[in-house]
């Protein structure tokens, strides 16, 4: 697993408290459109993301396009850095 997935994969469990088991959270386990996380733990998910990646959203960037993985999450933070 890569840094990125490996932190965001931290991140997500510990400070999100989602509600999965570490094995069950997987590189293309569905966040967003399953609901594991909502609105709120996803602005607080992108302003982790903002700060420990040095990366900045712009607001149509906030999307299922960018954060329903940690695949598509790693995806895009590699490509804003």
């Amino acid at each position: 697993m890569s840094e990125i997935k490996s932190s965001v994969k931290t991140y997500l469990l510990e400070e999100l408290n989602l509600p999965v088991k570490a094995e069950e959270l997987n590189d293309d386990t569905p966040l967003l459109s399953s609901r594991l996380i909502d609105s709120i733990s996803a602005l607080l998910l992108v302003e982790y993301l903002e700060k420990e990646f040095k990366i900045e959203f712009q607001p149509h960037e906030v999307n299922n396009d960018n954060l329903d993985s940690l695949q598509l999450i790693e995806q895009f933070v590699q490509s804003k850095q």
